[in-house]
């Protein structure tokens, strides 16, 4: 069973500092793209961020220059660093990826994780 748990959510004053983690657990022979999206209430989720497996990034209009997503293969590991944090970043955090499991490639998510900026 192929899981990703997230970590490193939380309540933090507008301009602070976040780093989301996001761990891939289980069989599988290699993860290929990772990203993180968001879904604030009452809208629709969308992408944050994005990086291949060999480190190529792109990120949503909104956070670039703020955020930096980057990978650990090793660790099977995917981090969001979160800075100049605005009370508009407040949403759920969802981490994804695709996942090789030998068989073919799978989409998969994370719980989801809390982040509210404070004016």
């Amino acid at each position: 069973q192929v899981q990703l748990v997230e970590s490193g959510g939380g309540l933090v004053q507008a301009g602070g500092s976040l780093r989301l983690s996001c761990a891939a657990s289980g069989s599988f022979v290699s993860i290929n793209a990772m990203g993180w999206y968001r879904q604030a209430p009452g809208k629709q989720r969308e992408l944050v961020a994005a990086i291949t497996r060999g480190g190529n990034t792109n990120y949503a209009d909104s956070v670039k220059g703020r955020f930096t997503i980057s990978r650990d293969n090793a660790k099977n590991t995917v981090y969001l660093q979160m800075n100049s944090l605005k009370p508009e970043d407040t949403a759920v955090y969802y981490c994804h990826a695709y996942i090789n499991l030998g068989v073919g490639e799978y989409s998969y998510w994370g719980q989801g994780t809390q982040v509210t900026v404070s004016s």
